[in-house]
């Protein structure tokens, strides 16, 4: 007996219902994407691990999917090494490529390999799906889209408030309830400076990021175990849990941080970005959150997420400033910011609040019933006439029985159906029946068209 087929955890299959509604989410992305001047590209689903390795951070790495060299990939294996399991040194190995983590790492490796063919400020959209290895649960998959817009060859703050207003646009068009936070790494590198641990930035950054998923004591718990001690976590309490409005929160903030250089360096920015808002005001909430610090090493300046107010799911956009990305791959100096929609979590949501618009999801609009060979020819002709005036026509392949015909109908959610026999070819007409009032109408072919097109 066959086995019954599967696929792999924290994958999914989507049903023609499903891609309408993705479609819906990827095309009102990138309509956004290109109002706010940005230009599509698309990169390999494997790149090099030397590519992916170390841009992460250690947790990140651990997440990457590797893929085993093609051939006798244990030829320069001996025993030894075999018998030694040493997994990290036997990946790699074995493995030359992995599947991409992001599209931001992607990115910085295309803008250095092309940098003679790109104008810059560069200000790029790319929509693709990348793999992390992760443990699979609600609103997290080991397999989803990011639809990333950045811009590289700039250091204006004005491309972070222009991030905010795209964010902003994009979720006013889903209607979407959104709560965006703020922060800024160069704050918390003040931060872990002031206590007194700036070599034990990343450790920190790392576990108050968490801080919504598992609570403050279990952040000063992995703040412990990573060797900070108790006098520094007792000085960054009242820190990570500042309350008051976003003016608030950075007047306080420029007191603590009065002796750090680059964390007043970093209140400067936000204050920029607040300035530069406050003249054409956001619709969704803007909040300074000083426990957002996105665990990526790459980021280095302004920081953001954006999380849904109406469902419990974790962040649905994300991204921020990374100033040295490029300089990995040998090209200094080239700054960039950039956020990504997690459309897989987007369309969670919608699904969950029933946001779709209704012409979103619509297929086919019109089917034509096939009464035989004579009355298929004519169609034939309608169904090119209706094509080109861009209405989405089909006709039942074969002349089968009207209920099963009308079933096919009911079952795709067609809402009209065209019927052409005998009387309306005589009459040069068709007769159109709405499947929803079951009303009939004899009518012509323009004046069908341009009913349906009003």
């Amino acid at each position: 007996m066959a086995a019954k087929p599967s696929i792999p955890k924290g994958t999914r299959d989507f049903s023609p219902i499903e891609m309408a509604k993705r479609n819906y989410i990827f095309n009102t992305i990138s309509d956004v994407f290109r109002l706010f001047g940005f230009e599509q590209i698309e990169t390999p689903a494997m790149e090099n691990l030397s590519t992916l390795m170390g841009k992460y951070g250690e947790e990140g790495d651990k997440l990457l999917f590797k893929v085993l060299n093609s051939g006798d990939f244990l030829s320069n294996t001996n025993d030894e090494e075999l018998l030694s399991r040493n997994t990290n040194k036997l990946a790699a190995t074995f493995c030359e490529k992995g599947l991409r983590y992001d599209l931001t790492v992607p990115f910085a490796r295309f803008v250095v390999m092309h940098r003679n063919e790109i104008n810059f400020p560069f200000k790029r959209y790319q929509i693709q799906p990348v793999w992390r290895a992760d443990r699979p649960q609600k609103g997290r998959y080991r397999e989803f889209y990011q639809c990333d817009a950045d811009v590289v060859g700039s250091d204006s703050l004005l491309n972070e408030v222009e991030l905010l207003q795209l964010m902003d646009e994009v979720f006013h068009r889903f209607g979407i309830r959104v709560s965006i936070k703020l922060n800024n790494r160069k704050i918390l590198s003040g931060i872990a400076e002031i206590i007194g641990e700036t070599q034990k930035i990343i450790d920190i950054t790392v576990a108050i990021d968490k801080l919504d998923k598992i609570g403050l004591e279990k952040v000063n718990e992995e703040l412990r175990l990573k060797g900070i001690p108790d006098k520094a976590i007792t000085m960054l309490q009242p820190i990570i849990l500042l309350k008051g409005s976003n003016r608030e929160k950075l007047a306080t903030l420029k007191k603590i941080l009065k002796n750090s250089e680059i964390g007043i360096k970093g209140i400067n920015e936000l204050e920029y970005i607040l300035n530069k808002i406050d003249t054409s005001p956001l619709r969704s909430g803007l909040e300074i959150d000083l426990t957002l610090a996105r665990g990526l090493n790459y980021y280095t300046g302004a920081i953001v997420e954006v999380k849904a107010l109406d469902v419990e799911i974790g962040s649905i956009t994300g991204g921020g400033r990374y100033d040295n990305l490029t300089g990995v791959f040998g090209m200094p100096g080239i700054s960039g910011v950039g956020i990504s929609f997690g459309a897989d979590r987007i369309f969670d949501v919608l699904n969950q609040l029933n946001l779709y618009p209704k012409d979103s999801l619509q297929t086919t609009q019109i089917m034509f019933v096939n009464f035989g060979e004579t009355e298929e020819a004519i169609c034939i002709k309608y169904l090119a006439q209706f094509r080109t005036a861009g209405i989405r026509a089909e006709i039942y392949p074969e002349a089968a029985k009207m209920k099963k015909q009308m079933g096919y109908a009911d079952t795709k959610k067609i809402n009209y159906v065209a019927l052409v026999g005998e009387t309306e070819i005589e009459a040069g007409k068709i007769t159109l029946k709405n499947m929803i009032t079951g009303e009939q109408q004899l009518l012509s072919a323009e004046d069908i068209i341009s009913f349906i097109n009003k």
